[in-house]
């Protein structure tokens, strides 16, 4: 392959690359490049936002090239600070390591275990003195520090920032010092860090590495980034019908956004938006498990959901002028569950297990604002989970 088709594979699906030029030289060299991804296992599972990054190291060990998969063993008792408003809590180094083992093995579902060079930052961090970490230190300015947007929205607002935390960019940046990197892999909130190494590694006498970013995911609410904290993921190691079942809980707009960034392709415009998702969600249930669990994970779908005919469904009718006047969605869910069903749930618990996962339909629509005010017809039917739905009248 030449070197313009590598450039053209590697520099596909990207969001930040620093840069595409320096990319083009470093490949002229004409020897496999090292290109470092670091993951931080504060949690034992991958979910598909984690995926964009491995996907694309997979992309240069298909090239020839050396993917380095660094676990930060060390910089996760830490935790990365990017794009949090306040610290992270601590974690125990036995913590990390349980967590490493299960997350490096679901990376291997993608990655080529035989072709990964697996290393722990921790081998180099726990021997530094103190005096190799005040030299470290005094390599990088606090102007630098400050100038990092999450850091200075927080002091702005008058909420703490750790002295441990600033730490942790130049612990990001020695880890490509210590590996020799060619390339870094990141998320866009990683880009300040990533740069961080660039520097460090020319102070060294070294080659910079060249700065790749990838798009963040959004979750399955359309809004904030996938995570776990915030119950808007797919795990990679869950079972076929619950990553089939989430991914069709994803909107229309989202799914072309995944279709884009998780496969690398648009969606088939000639296909009806729902047959689209169906194919997405099997497409991915097939890459992380097979096509024959993909298979059945939709016939099974197809079984609970699709062939449910609500419409002539016998559901309990509420009159359309007994509801409260004015009542934002939340509001009415909350009275509808109260009054119909006899359950009664806080505003926060149908945020967040209503709401934000997609269950709340109008019609046909999702409603994932729970301020916005519904305009109801006769006919129209709300579903509020699996086994609560009302028609109006």
């Amino acid at each position: 392959m030449t070197i313009d088709e590598q450039l053209e594979i590697l520099m596909s699906g990207t969001a930040v690359v620093i840069s595409k030029d320096e990319l083009k030289e470093r490949l002229k060299l004409g020897r496999p490049l090292r290109v470092k991804l670091g993951v931080d296992p504060t949690a034992p599972d991958i979910h598909l936002g984690h995926t964009v990054a491995i996907e694309k190291l997979r992309q240069f060990q298909e090239l020839g090239h050396q993917a380095v998969l660094i676990i930060g063993d060390f910089t996760a008792t830490v935790g990365d600070p990017s794009g949090r408003s306040i610290t992270r809590p601590p974690l125990t180094r036995e913590q990390v390591l349980e967590n490493a083992e299960t997350y490096t093995k679901q990376a291997f579902k993608i990655l080529d275990r035989e072709k990964t060079e697996v290393v722990y930052n921790g081998d180099w961090f726990r021997k530094m003195t103190y005096e190799e970490v005040l030299k470290l230190n005094s390599r990088v300015t606090m102007q630098q520090m400050l100038a990092r947007e999450d850091f200075r929205a927080r002091v702005d607002q008058g909420k703490e920032v750790r002295l441990h935390e600033i730490q942790y960019p130049i612990m990001q940046g020695w880890d490509s010092v210590e590996i020799r990197s060619d390339v870094e892999l990141g998320g866009t909130d990683q880009l300040f860090n990533i740069l961080v190494g660039r520097d460090l590694q020319k102070e060294q006498g070294m080659l910079p590495q060249i700065a790749m970013t990838m798009p963040l995911l959004e979750g399955l609410d359309g809004v904030k980034k996938m995570s776990k904290s915030y119950g808007n993921y797919v795990g990679v190691d869950e079972a076929p019908e619950m990553m089939f079942g989430k991914m069709m809980s994803a909107s229309d707009e989202l799914m072309d956004r995944y279709y884009l960034v998780l496969l690398g392709e648009k969606r088939d415009e000639t296909l009806h938006p729902m047959e689209a998702k169906k194919l997405l969600a099997w497409k991915i249930v097939a890459r992380y498990h097979d096509e024959a669990a993909a298979t059945h994970a939709r016939q099974d779908w197809e079984t609970r959901f699709s062939k449910r005919d609500l419409g002539s469904a016998d559901l309990p009718e509420v009159e359309i002028a007994s509801l409260p006047a004015d009542a934002t969605a939340l509001t009415l869910v909350s009275y509808l569950f109260e009054n119909i069903f006899k359950i009664k749930k806080s505003n926060g618990v149908l945020r967040k297990e209503h709401f934000t996962p997609g269950a709340i339909h109008l019609n046909d629509n999702k409603v994932f604002d729970p301020m916005i005010t519904l305009e109801l017809s006769s006919g129209d039917i709300l579903r509020m989970s699996k086994k609560h739905a009302v028609r109006f009248k």
